[in-house]
């Protein structure tokens, strides 16, 4: 369906034209598949660049899929993960991670969004106990599905409590870069270096057009992760169509630049929208996605004009969600509208 241009989801957003170049580039000749090629194994070793040269990187179709073949790789079925109630791999993937991991998925109630220490401990227990599913991963998003970014200390915090209890640490970043520059630091010092064990790294929803990455910062985990990979049907064989994205959004620092924009629309939204009595803003705003309760009478009327998604109907809360190609306009458009309809209605 073609929809007006809006605030639903940075994945409705096109390709960044470079990274729509770097496709084109790759597009010559013929290369190896399935990822035997020179632009997956540059795109490798950029990664391998700034998370460490033992890092393992597998690259996937999408975000569920890196999700499911990282998991499946540190789990087995009688294992439980643990995750936030709002968690991508708890409300909108359709069970993929319980269908092909046969784990348990145990979700908690977050603060902003955040999976806190406090929530999993009641969660750590029956270890050893053979009629009680074993708890083997604590599952986060960076961003969260609430728009909140997870500081490194309480990424450490729960990294040390997983290790604590002979657990693993995964991380869903299908908007890291977006956390990267919100925290104002590079990728590395808030996964790796504060005991993340396993991530998700989503570069479609800042400006490519597919292709995620799956890194193990313990290579020893991944003994049979390729037979994983196959098996859930996310190996591409035209691989160097990712590997090129890749390069093009790590050169120049691409993904800081489509990152860094749409988090700057996110606050400029917020602060005009905060502007507005009848708008609450319900969620910090520290990356690209803005949550706020609006009067429920303009909501269909916006929707026709900026197309966004109802967050939790019961209270009329919706979100809103900027990308690299939002504008300025765009916002204050909308924002207009906002009070246009609302002196109308």
């Amino acid at each position: 369906m073609t929809i007006r241009k809006g605030f639903a989801s940075d994945n409705n957003s096109g390709i960044h034209p470079t990274i729509l170049k770097s496709i084109e580039a790759a597009n010559q000749g013929h290369v190896t598949g399935y990822g035997n090629d020179p632009y997956t194994e540059k795109a490798v070793a950029l990664f391998k660049e700034r998370f460490g040269d033992d890092t393992e990187v597998f690259f996937v179709f999408n975000g569920t899929g890196a999700n499911v073949l990282g998991l499946s790789t540190v789990t087995q079925s009688y294992h439980s993960i643990i995750c936030a109630e709002t968690a991508h791999i708890q409300e909108d993937e359709c069970g993929a991670v319980e269908k092909f991991t046969g784990c348990k998925l145990i979700p908690v109630e977050p603060v902003q969004g955040k999976v806190t220490p406090e929530a999993v401990l009641p969660h750590l227990k029956g270890f050893e106990f053979e009629h009680h599913s074993q708890p083997r991963v604590i599952s986060i998003s960076q961003v969260t599905e609430m728009g909140t970014v997870y500081q490194p200390n309480e990424i450490i915090a729960l990294a040390d409590l997983a290790h604590k209890h002979n657990m693993f640490l995964h991380m869903d970043g299908a908007r890291i870069s977006n956390a990267a520059v919100a925290l104002n630091i590079d990728f590395r010092a808030f996964t790796r270096d504060c005991g993340v064990d396993v991530l998700s790294f989503g570069g479609t929803k800042n400006g490519m057009l597919s292709g995620e990455a799956v890194l193990f910062f313990n290579p020893e985990l991944t003994k049979y992760t390729k037979y994983i990979r196959k098996q859930s049907m996310q190996l591409y064989s035209k691989m160097r169509f990712v590997g090129a994205q890749f390069q093009a959004y790590f050169s120049d620092d691409l993904w800081k630049q489509n990152a860094s924009h749409s988090n700057r629309m996110a606050q400029l939204l917020e602060s005009e929208v905060a502007k507005i009595p009848e708008i609450k803003i319900t969620q910090p705003v520290e990356a690209n996605g803005v949550f706020a309760i609006v009067p429920s009478k303009i909501v269909e009327p916006l929707k026709e004009q900026f197309y966004f998604y109802m967050w939790d109907e019961a209270c009329s809360e919706v979100r809103w969600m900027t990308s690299f190609d939002t504008t300025e306009d765009e916002i204050y458009d909308f924002v207009k509208l906002i009070k246009q309809l609302l002196k109308t209605a």
